[in-house]
């Protein structure tokens, strides 16, 4: 038997490089750069009003629309080739005029559309910018609270999601809850656990005026925005906002609770969990609306699922570690990890009552 002395050991043979699948690698690389690029882009043209004017005026020359936007044409000029070469608005050579198509309309500049999609860049152009602080806490696993981004993450949340809220909440999710509607009907009691401004809250408040709603969030700042959005909303009479953390929930029993886009957040969310069961009423409903996954890795290795994966990472995981516990469930938590959190608490019946390309939408009772 001979053996081989570690000094002399050969190391493995270097793998052989295909330089088609490098250079294919390399493009890749260079498209994720100008698609990263874009995100401040889209912002861009969504806050000088670019794509409002486009879709207003049909074919637009980079002079005409700095003349309409009251920008520098310099900086009109070359947003638009990064949008031509994008594929966001076609170029035609001959008249050296910028279309924004029909369909990307829909998408850029109606937000009323459920996938009005300006919202979505804004929060990730202000995750993006908050980066190195992410970066830092990585080093030694600390957290980075939501209180602490800034105001495009917050205002880049409410735009992507209200969208949808308003396309789904009392048209298909609440409809989709066993009882739930006839109850809110009659005039019930609802909290909205982990409210941020309120758009959820204020929906339903709308759709059910025989109803009393109270909507908490632990970030001040949110909380002030959802009184704002209330008054507006002409609901300021049926609806409280407070300043509570998920695990401070009291004042039952409720009818329903929701929580929208936020358990993966909470650093506890079995304790929330335990605060929602000891607060619902015998009958009541939890809807939880939750970013749409599934339970392995590998179903959410799609373009949606990449987007949350990077949310998590720079957002949602390092929210959850900055609290107590800190249980950080990831923003593709899947239905199995909730429905192991609701039932570790207490709860006994779990269903998804309802999907969309973004959301899962889980009912939870006792």
């Amino acid at each position: 038997m001979t053996t081989t002395d570690p000094g002399t050991a050969t190391a493995p043979a270097a793998p052989e490089i295909d330089m088609d699948k490098l250079m294919a690698f390399v493009f890749r690389a260079v498209d994720e750069v100008g698609a990263t690029l874009n995100t401040a882009l889209v912002v861009m043209g969504d806050r000088l009003g670019y794509y409002r004017l486009l879709a207003a005026h049909g074919a637009l020359t980079a002079s005409r629309l700095a003349d309409l936007s009251d920008t520098g044409e310099h900086y009109a000029r070359e947003w638009l080739n990064a949008q031509a070469a994008g594929g966001y608005v076609t170029y035609d050579p001959a008249s050296r005029t910028y279309t924004l198509p029909a369909e990307h309309a829909v998408a850029l500049t109606d937000e009323t559309s459920p996938v009005y999609l300006p919202g979505f860049f804004q929060i990730a152009h202000g995750t993006v910018r908050d980066a190195p602080g992410v970066l830092e806490a990585a080093r030694t696993g600390d957290g980075v609270g939501w209180h602490e981004h800034n105001a495009d993450v917050h205002d880049g949340c409410e735009r992507f999601f209200r969208p949808g809220y308003h396309a789904h909440l009392v048209a298909d999710w609440l409809p989709a809850l066993d009882g739930v509607v006839p109850k809110l009907t009659a005039g019930g009691r609802v909290a909205d656990v982990g409210c941020g401004h309120g758009a959820s809250t204020v929906l339903m408040a709308q759709a059910f005026p025989a109803s009393l709603f109270v909507g908490s969030d632990y970030h001040e700042g949110s909380v002030t925005i959802a009184r704002e959005r209330a008054a507006e909303g002409g609901v300021g009479d049926r609806v409280r906002f407070e300043a509570a953390t998920a695990t401070a929930l009291a004042g039952g029993p409720f009818d329903l609770v929701t929580t929208f886009d936020a358990l993966h957040d909470m650093g506890d969310p079995i304790g929330a969990a335990q605060h929602v069961l000891a607060n619902l009423a015998e009958d009541g409903t939890w809807m939880i609306v939750e970013p749409v996954a599934g339970d392995a890795v590998e179903d959410n290795l799609n373009p949606v699922g990449r987007a949350y994966y990077g949310f998590s990472t720079l957002l949602c995981t390092p929210s959850s570690l900055a609290q107590d516990v800190g249980m950080a469930l990831g923003t593709q938590a899947g239905p199995a990890r909730i429905r192991d959190v609701v039932t570790t608490a207490g709860f006994t019946r779990f269903r998804i009552a309802a999907q969309t390309p973004f959301n899962n939408v889980f009912e939870v009772r006792r």
